[in-house]
């Protein structure tokens, strides 16, 4: 049995090493000084990473819209790109202009890079999606051109949740209602049909990053969680999953879409789901704005079916800040907006500073490593393929990065052009029609670097050639 001078033993022995900076007290999660200990040793112990540039290509010009944020900006300053800057999307045209000699362009959810777009981006090797979505892109296009599309599916999860937990508070209270009578003046206190969301059940479809990050939260204010989802998924804490999304509109109080938008989900609640919703309910749509259609929720909230709702995402978005929200773009805009008890937010689900921060260095980190190493793991439409770093020790090599057409072959004539050279390492994948290999090659001097980017440049089923040195 342990006696307390043992345990005082102990507790002294870990204030010795830095583990605790109160007597008697064993920290979570080690101090500042020991993990700029533990950082100091990893520095010290790793070998450096070659840094590479392009062969053939010039500087790197990135052009970002829509106000990317700053720490993405950073990033790219830091690695000496040229990087014009713009705080709202482009006209097509403009797009179509600047977009001509960019090797990357960020985006978020508003510029459109379609077909028609992309077809003039002669120099574009990469696009970064700020934000969740990529449905504003052409992937397949993109993908066929050699290009790679990165998003980041998960950064902003907590946000988008949060103002949902908000939402069902706000519309159970009536508080949008409430604080627009006090701008105008008027006093009107009540308590009819107002509740507490403690007991309430939440229906939640699609449980994938915010919905399942949602369902803790419904739980610690004491709702009932219940979530759809087309895959079977593990629930978290006490939800359950319902067999059918009418299972789910017909005994939750709130219902909340986190959803993608593709064809199965166009209209996913439209008049037949409203009236299997209970008489009273909540609906809230954070996900995309064709998943609801709009003109239904106008008419059941007319009717008095629903108490109340909150959209974020509208089929059609402004594409710039100001009075743009009227009937040219949607034609419902005025019957929604007249309606009483629904809250309306301009997209901003994921509009916080952490979340956009936490967004800027993802997405950043992962466009500068495709830039400057090739790699292409988390791309959204492309095979993902990575190599360790070239060590900074290595003199006289190159790494391959060679996209082509998904055909038999073409690995062979690859194989035929690189085996001239020592081969240290290489790596393969494909994904639908195009194909990705990258390879390090040793002991080349300058004219040999040129003769392997000739070579490749003329292969048959080529799409993308870059050399990095």
């Amino acid at each position: 049995m342990t006696s307390p001078q043992d345990i005082q033993q102990l507790s002294s022995n870990f204030n010795a090493v830095g583990l605790s900076t109160s007597p008697g007290v064993v920290s979570a999660s080690p101090n500042d000084s020991y993990l700029s200990q533990v950082r100091q040793r990893s520095f010290s112990t790793a070998k450096h990473a070659k840094p590479l540039k392009p062969f053939s290509t010039g500087d790197i010009k990135i052009l970002l819209l829509e106000n990317v944020n700053e720490t993405a900006r950073e990033i790219f300053a830091e690695q000496g790109y040229q990087v014009e800057f713009h705080k709202s999307s482009l006209p097509e045209d403009e797009l179509i202009e600047k977009i001509k000699d960019v090797h990357a362009i960020g985006i978020r959810s508003k510029t459109k890079l379609t077909e028609k777009v992309l077809k003039h981006a002669k120099n574009l090797i990469i696009i970064g999606c700020f934000c969740i979505g990529t449905n504003q892109v052409d992937l397949e296009y993109a993908a066929k051109s050699g290009v790679a599309v990165f998003n980041s599916p998960f950064s902003n999860s907590r946000s988008v949740a949060e103002l949902v937990i908000a939402e069902i508070i706000t519309l159970a209270r009536q508080l949008g209602d409430r604080s627009l009578e006090m701008h105008t003046g008027t006093w009107n206190k009540v308590s009819n049909k107002c509740w507490e969301i403690r007991g309430k059940t939440l229906g939640i479809v699609g449980y994938g990053h915010i919905g399942s990050q949602l369902s803790v939260l419904a739980e610690a204010f004491g709702m009932n969680v219940i979530y759809y989802d087309v895959l079977m998924i593990m629930a978290l804490g006490s939800a359950k999953q319902v067999r059918t999304l009418n299972d789910l509109l017909a005994q939750a109080d709130f219902v909340t879409l986190h959803v993608p938008e593709n064809p199965d989900t166009k209209n996913l609640i439209s008049s037949p789901q409203l009236a299997a919703m209970k008489d009273g309910a909540y609906l809230i749509n954070a996900s995309r704005g064709t998943v609801v259609d709009i003109p239904a929720l106008v008419e059941a909230m007319k009717l008095g079916k629903l108490a109340g709702a909150a959209l974020d995402v509208y089929p059609q978005e402004p594409g710039k800040n100001g009075p743009n929200f009227t009937n040219e773009l949607n034609s419902w805009a005025t019957e929604l907006t007249s309606l009483r008890n629904i809250i309306l937010t301009p997209h901003i689900g994921g509009s916080t500073e952490e979340a956009q921060s936490a967004i800027g260095i993802e997405v950043g980190t992962a466009l500068t490593k495709y830039i400057n190493e090739g790699t292409s793991t988390g791309a959204v439409n492309f095979p993902e393929v990575a190599l360790r770093a070239l060590d900074l020790d290595q003199e006289n090599s190159v790494r391959v990065l060679y996209i082509h057409q998904n055909v038999p072959g073409v690995l062979k004539t690859v194989n035929n052009i690189l085996g001239n050279h020592n081969i240290e390492k290489q790596f393969s994948d494909s994904r639908g029609e195009i194909a990705y290999l990258m390879a390090d090659i040793s002991d080349v001097d300058a004219s040999d670097i040129k003769s392997l980017y000739e070579q490749l440049e003329h292969t048959p089923y080529k799409i993308v050639t870059r050399l990095l040195y």
